[in-house]
């Protein structure tokens, strides 16, 4: 089995792999500002033997040719997340960076991309030493700017789908706040689609003591905050899952002031995409007609940001790389992923080359620490999760399943004895 072979020299490379991972939590770098992150990539790559290429400005990309066969492209994203850590680990960051508003704010690897950079290297280093046992095209992807739904498309701006070979099949993985050692895999929709909304209602300014002269725009944003519940309570099919949530709702700064405008930023995520846009066209539909209501004297304006793609995984794909780690791992060690209502923008990159895709989740949390949250039914108290500053997967097992899991899944389709 080519697997065994390949992986045969794991425990000497999760050496620096471990070395590398505490390197990269100790030196996170915000979206799109990866520079570090990238140098260390791509020089890496270079030594392994990759032809290598910086797209999207700290995007790189290494491409490793072993004859005819299959393209297989892997992907890791790179970016941080604009927290500051409270983990106490010895490899904490203290890292901190000016924000897109110029805010200077603590730095942290809190999603896990640190370590979907080590065990990507990783699995890039393996295939390289153990390319007699496969044949095709490697490609070892790795994605700025996933936090703020911007890194895929930069890639794709920049040329991405000319300058590398077409893949026959994406792979991408996260690790999640699950038992380490675990693998979860699904067919069809795994993340959901993401869509960020600002919407900006006008009404007339006047003195608080004199009401009647005003359009007021905090009645209004009020009146449109409680109409937005319908959408999903009473326009939404029971059994459809649909989330529209009101972050944020902005309008004046006196108490004996009303304001002539105010602000509401929405956020909706589907699974659907055809109820996605039927949850926009309710949007608009119900702020303006609470506009009209309330003699609003110009028209609301709405902005769209922070857009995220439907994952949804690819079956046959989803079923052959699932059958690849139950071989290898057990099948007590592979479970089947409920989709998650966070999103990503990995899924551009396949879409955008008309390829299928698989996206799996890796375990994090020790295993003795998430099976006592689970009995006593305290994970979303006891377990940090995803974006928290206290996210702290565990090295071991953790970056060692993720190297593998990244080469089993490559292997699957670059398999020489499979293809023979």
């Amino acid at each position: 089995m080519a697997a065994s072979e390949v992986l045969a020299g794991l425990d000497n490379e999760l050496e620096w792999q471990r070395e590398l991972y505490q390197d990269l939590h100790r030196n996170p770098e915000l979206s799109l500002a990866e520079h570090r992150t990238a140098e260390l990539v791509q020089a890496r790559l270079a030594g392994f033997g990759y032809d290598v290429q910086r797209i999207g400005g700290t995007g790189v990309v290494g491409i490793l040719a072993n004859g005819d066969g299959p393209t297989v492209l892997a992907r890791a994203d790179t970016d941080a997340l604009p927290v500051t850590e409270a983990t106490g680990l010895p490899y904490a960051s203290t890292a901190t960076a000016a924000d897109e508003n110029g805010n200077t704010v603590g730095v942290m690897h809190a999603c896990g991309h640190d370590f979907h950079v080590a065990s990507l290297l990783g699995a890039a280093k393996l295939m390289a030493d153990g390319r007699g046992h496969w044949q095709g095209t490697y490609i070892a992807l790795f994605q700025p700017g996933e936090e703020i739904g911007a890194g895929a498309q930069a890639m794709l701006d920049d040329g991405l789908t000319a300058k590398v070979p077409k893949p026959d099949i994406a792979l991408a993985q996260h690790v999640m706040p699950f038992a380490a050692g675990t693998i979860g895999t699904t067919q069809g929709p795994i993340l959901s689609a993401g869509d960020s909304v600002k919407v900006t209602v006008y009404g007339k300014g006047a003195h608080g003591s004199m009401p009647h002269n005003s359009v007021d725009p905090v009645v209004l944003a009020a009146s449109i905050v409680m109409r937005l519940q319908t959408i999903v309570s009473r326009e939404t099919k029971p059994g459809d899952f649909a989330v529209l949530t009101v972050g944020a709702l902005n309008s004046g700064s006196k108490s004996n002031i009303i304001p002539d405008r105010a602000t509401l930023l929405l956020n909706i995520r589907t699974y659907d995409m055809e109820l996605r846009g039927r949850i926009i066209a309710s949007i608009e539909r119900i702020v303006r007609a609470e506009c009209e209501a309330a003699g609003s004297p110009q028209p609301p304006e709405f902005g769209y940001y922070d857009q995220f793609p439907l994952t949804s995984n690819d079956a046959a794909a989803t079923e052959q790389v699932t059958g690849a780690f139950r071989a290898y791992f057990g099948d007590d060690a592979v479970f089947p992923m409920k989709p998650a209502t966070a999103s990503e923008d990995f899924s551009r990159i396949p879409d955008a080359f008309g390829t299928p895709y698989t996206y799996w989740t890796v375990g994090g949390i020790d295993p003795e620490t998430y099976h006592k949250a689970v009995q006593n039914g305290s994970v979303a108290q006891d377990i940090p999760a995803n974006h928290s500053p206290f996210f702290a997967p565990v090295i071991d097992p953790t970056l060692g399943i993720a190297t593998q899991a990244q080469v089993l899944a490559a292997l699957s389709y670059l398999d020489r004895k499979a293809l023979s």
